[in-house]
């Protein structure tokens, strides 16, 4: 059987001017997992249209294809897919925009997948192969008992900054209102591990010294994180991951996660306005120190990505400063900001559309950076300004130089220095890289930053 896996380009990584490194970080782990269940003699192909531009009218007509949109790729999604149906080609269809709108992505593909595939993508290809596939197959059994090895044969490794992604979880514990995730896991368990052994034969694949966890929360099942990263204490690895600030308060965890090789964690903060989190359902963070969290991993060598999100109902014009300057006086190496969007089916979804605030519903707009809803605190055009000057401000050399004064060492400084700056100050360099096709050749530099300063308590 030939198979083709597409994972269409997100709209705001197709500019033929400049490309931001972040749309080159990871591949397509996802259809590499699906391709493992595939037999041995059939013959796939992998295609990524953010590091690689895919000319389907060039391309042959497989048996099978299959395209995984999130919501900003869904128009291209739908593209490919209607593109290879007249050609007579089945087309299978999943991921979070499909759960979210089934009978939407129904409406350009032959059989669409809502939630995790592990239970329904084996089933489908049985069914396929004896000629009789269903048209929508929906997640019940969740389990990674038994997960074949991720295909990263299929993977262009040279195409990607950090081609060591891994993901030993699925899901969440938690369940805010905007996050698109509660809808993927409706119908079963929402969070569930591999077993230690299986994710751990998983990182003895991987080579360098280099990882990065896309688990949601990597810190979300302490009997499972423990044993995991007792399991890699002196495998010599540098990693990242995500986490709550509960979690990093939580004692004896974070160390745990440093003598492994933890080196930097994404915590979404989401918000300095406490009002919000228990509209929003954050209740992770609900009368938790931020500020501690932050001290607390620091004083353990691993860096902060910290990710806000604006436009929350107690958000006003002022947020925006705010939030600069607190992450600012932290230390904080990096920030993620986001305009808050209602994503469909999500809690928060619901209830603008119930009060007849969303706006729109060009998706290709929902990319977080646009304003598609009717905010509370101040107008669109306060709520997309500030969003730009947020990021603008943040990364300023005089800002990035606060934020290096406010870490405990001098090495720590060096660091904050490196890593800040060079993930914003370069980014014309991280454009070449990507042009001439050779991102990869920057991981020996990201290790050696991710090295030289990380993890005193290790």
């Amino acid at each position: 059987m030939r198979v083709t896996m597409i994972l269409p380009a997100l709209t705001e990584a197709t500019s033929p001017l400049f490309r931001p490194i972040k749309y080159s970080l990871f591949p397509p782990l996802g259809l590499a997992t699906l391709a493992g269940y595939l037999d041995p003699d059939d013959e796939v192909t992998l295609l990524d249209e953010h590091v690689e531009r895919v000319d389907i009218e060039a391309l042959d007509s497989p048996d099978l294809l299959v395209v995984q949109p999130y919501i900003t790729s869904a128009r291209r999604g739908y593209e490919i897919a209607d593109h290879f149906r007249a050609r007579g080609v089945h087309v299978a269809m999943g991921g979070l925009h499909v759960t979210s709108l089934p009978d939407e992505a129904a409406a350009h593909a032959d059989t669409i997948f809502t939630g995790p595939g592990e239970d329904t993508w084996p089933l489908f290809l049985k069914e396929f192969r004896d000629g009789a596939p269903g048209r929508r197959y929906d997640s019940k059994l969740r389990t990674l008992a038994g997960l074949p090895p991720v295909r990263r044969d299929l993977i262009k490794r040279q195409l990607y900054l950090v081609p060591n992604s891994i993901v030993v979880s699925r899901g969440c514990p938690h369940h805010c209102d905007f996050c698109y995730k509660d809808a993927f896991f409706e119908g079963g368990k929402s969070f569930y591990t591999q077993a230690v052994d299986d994710a751990l034969a998983e990182i003895e694949r991987l080579p360098g010294r280099h990882l990065y966890f896309l688990d949601d929360h990597l810190l979300g099942n302490r009997r499972f994180a423990e044993a995991l990263f007792d399991g890699m204490a002196g495998m010599g690895r540098l990693w990242q991951a995500a986490g709550t600030v509960k979690s990093v308060l939580q004692p004896d965890l974070l160390e745990r996660a440093v003598a492994a090789g933890l080196r930097s964690l994404f915590v979404g903060f989401e918000t300095v306005n406490s009002a919000n989190l228990a509209e929003r359902r954050k209740d992770q963070n609900i009368g938790k120190d931020y500020a501690a969290a932050v001290r607390r991993l620091h004083d353990a060598g691993v860096m902060v990505n910290a990710s806000f999100v604006f436009g929350l109902d107690h958000d006003g014009p002022d947020v925006f400063d705010r939030t600069v300057e607190w992450a600012v006086e932290q230390g904080i190496e990096t920030a993620t900001f986001h305009i808050m969007t209602p994503y469909p089916s999500t809690g928060l979804w619901k209830q603008m559309e119930a009060e007849d605030r969303i706006v729109h519903r060009d998706w290709d707009l929902y990319d977080t950076r646009h304003v598609v809803y009717r905010p509370k605190g101040m107008t669109p055009r306060q709520l997309e300004d500030g969003y730009w000057r947020a990021y603008r401000d943040f990364y300023r050399w005089s800002n990035i130089w606060r934020g290096a004064a406010a870490q405990p060492g001098t090495h720590e400084r060096l660091r904050h220095l490196a890593y800040s700056g060079g993930w914003k100050k370069f980014e014309p360099a991280w454009d070449a890289l990507i042009r001439s096709r050779r991102v990869v050749r920057a991981m020996p530099m990201l290790e050696r930053t991710l090295a030289a300063f990380g993890g005193r308590s290790a």
